[in-house]
């Protein structure tokens, strides 16, 4: 098992509602391939620059740990998901 650290930035246009339901969605995701060691909502926060015309994010840390092949599917996930606008995965 290999150490993670993700950072997702969901779409500020969402409600709390379902800000809450995509957090829990791929929380969901890395705990069904791994373990939460942490996890941090840093809240809406202001952009450094402006993406898909979005001057602000919903920010979220999560550590966690999981087998080497589980970040590149997590990493698919965000892709696809319409909800996130940005993401990262680094190995600690």
């Amino acid at each position: 098992m290999n150490n993670y650290e993700t950072i997702f930035i969901v779409d500020p246009d969402l409600d709390e509602e379902k800000t809450n339901a995509v957090v829990d969605k791929f929380k969901a995701l890395i705990e069904s391939a791994g373990t939460i060691d942490a996890v941090d909502v840093w809240g809406k926060r202001r952009l450094a620059y402006e993406i898909n015309k979005k001057q602000e994010g919903y920010y979220v840390l999560i550590n966690f740990s999981s087998k080497g092949d589980f970040p590149a599917e997590l990493d698919r996930n965000y892709r696809i998901s319409e909800d996130i606008i940005r993401s990262i995965i680094i190995r600690k």
